[in-house]
C-alpha cells in the first residue's frame, strides 16, 4: 500500500520508516492496547513454564485472555507456535488468573474468564503468503495483524481477514492428541452460529442489514462473538444479536451522543446488554433500514 501526502492537489510519496526492533513495535502496541484492538494490557513480558509471552492482555467484552507476540522472522510457522501458546494457557489457567490479579489490583476468578474465547495474535510488518494461508481457517484462535510505519509519523494497522471461503481446521487438529484438546475447548464463533436454526426470513433480514452496513464504509470488517455479531473499523461502531423474531441492533454511542429524531432507539446505558453502545433497536423487517444505517454512520 502506497501513502501520499496531499499539498493543494499536488501527490508526493511518503516512504515507510520501517520499526528496527520488535521492541518498537511491542511499546507502540501496549502504550495504545485500548485504542488498537480495545484490550487491557495486563503483563508486558510474562513468563511461565520457560516460555516467554510479549503481552499478556484481556478482552473485557468476551472476559477473555489475549495473548500476543510480536515478530519480524517471517520464516516462523504462527500456527505451531500459536497452538503451544493456546495450549500453555489452557494448562496453566490459575497462573494467569493470579498475574491478572496482581498485576491489576483485582479479584478475578477461574469462572469469571470465558476460557473458550482465548486467542493468540502475531503482530507483524508483513506476513508471507504461506503464513496467511496457514491461518485461513474459519474457526483458529489466531490473528495476523500488520503494522508499518511511514516517514511523516503515520502508522498503518490491518488484521488479515480470512477469506470468505475459509474451511474448518477440525480435519487436521483431529489428528493430534494435543492440537485436538486445544481445539476442542477454544471456540471461534461464525456466522452460521448466529443463524443455524433460525427462520429463512430472520437470516436474509440480517443478511440485509450486515451487507449494508458494510457498505458504508470499506474498511468495515464483520467479528463474530460468542453474543453477539460486531461490525468494526477502528473501533465497534454496532453490534447485531439475533432473534427468532427479528434482530437487536445495538448502536455504540454514548447516551446523548446520538441524533435520533424518530425516536426508535431504547436507552440501555443502565440495563445489562451484550452489544457495545448505549442504543438498541428491536428490528422485524427493513422498512426502517435506511433510517437505521443513517444513526450507525454517526458513528464513523
Amino acid at each position: 500500500m502506497s501513502i501520499y501526502a496531499n499539498t493543494k492537489g499536488i501527490l508526493s510519496h511518503i516512504k515507510e520508516k520501517p520499526f528496527k526492533l520488535e521492541k518498537e513495535i511491542q511499546d507502540l502496541f501496549e502504550v495504545n492496547l485500548s485504542t488498537i484492538m480495545g484490550l487491557q494490557l495486563v503483563k508486558s513480558e510474562f513468563s511461565i513454564k520457560n516460555k516467554r509471552i510479549d503481552t499478556l492482555a484481556y478482552d473485557n467484552q468476551n472476559n477473555a485472555f489475549i495473548i500476543i507476540e510480536y515478530k519480524r522472522d517471517k520464516n516462523i510457522s504462527v500456527v505451531d507456535q500459536g497452538f503451544t501458546y493456546l495450549s500453555l494457557m489452557l494448562e496453566n489457567k490459575a497462573d494467569f488468573i493470579i498475574e491478572y490479579n496482581e498485576s491489576l489490583q483485582q479479584q478475578l476468578k477461574r469462572d469469571d474468564v470465558d476460557w473458550s474465547q482465548t486467542r493468540v495474535v502475531f503482530v507483524s510488518t508483513s506476513f508471507t503468503d504461506n503464513q496467511k494461508l496457514a491461518t485461513n481457517f474459519k474457526d483458529i484462535a489466531i490473528e495476523l495483524w500488520e503494522v508499518k510505519r511511514f516517514e511523516n509519523d503515520t502508522v498503518s494497522i490491518t488484521p488479515i481477514k480470512k477469506s470468505k471461503s475459509a474451511e474448518s481446521i477440525k480435519p487436521i487438529t483431529q489428528q493430534n492428541k494435543e492440537l485436538k484438546a486445544v481445539q476442542d475447548e477454544i471456540k471461534v464463533y461464525t456466522e452460521d452460529f448466529h443463524l443455524d436454526n433460525y427462520p429463512t426470513e430472520i437470516r436474509e433480514l440480517y443478511e440485509k442489514f450486515r451487507d449494508s452496513i458494510l457498505n458504508l464504509d470499506d474498511n468495515l470488517e464483520v467479528v463474530y462473538r460468542k453474543q453477539c455479531i460486531s461490525f468494526r473499523k477502528e473501533k465497534i461502531i454496532c453490534d447485531i444479536v439475533t432473534l427468532k423474531k427479528g434482530l437487536k441492533i445495538f448502536i455504540n454511542q454514548t447516551q446523548g451522543e446520538l441524533a435520533d429524531p424518530k425516536n426508535i432507539t431504547r436507552d440501555v446505558s443502565n440495563v445489562g446488554h451484550w452489544g457495545n453502545g448505549d442504543y438498541e433497536i428491536i428490528v422485524k423487517d427493513d422498512s426502517q433500514l435506511e433510517y437505521i444505517l443513517s444513526l450507525i454512520k454517526e458513528t464513523l
